[in-house]
């Protein structure tokens, strides 16, 4: 997967398990958590889940900035 500057992914250990996040840049200094799971074993199963959800996030943000931009049309 390509490097992006506005979104990433983040794992976290809590306790016994993992948790994976996808964030988003919303500026310099700000980061958004904008999809979240928790309960994971292992680190390489949450990283494997938020590199999933991470392509299929971007795939949605895609669709939907260009039906926004069709309706500005």
């Amino acid at each position: 997967m390509k490097e992006s500057k506005k979104y990433s992914i983040r794992t976290s250990q809590e306790k016994d398990t993992w948790s994976a996040e996808v964030i988003r840049r919303a500026s310099a200094k700000k980061t958004i958590v904008s999809k979240t799971q928790a309960g994971f074993k292992t680190e390489a199963e949450a990283t494997e889940w938020a590199e999933k959800e991470l392509v299929i996030f971007t795939a949605k943000q895609s669709e939907q900035n260009k039906r926004r931009e069709q309706k500005r049309s």
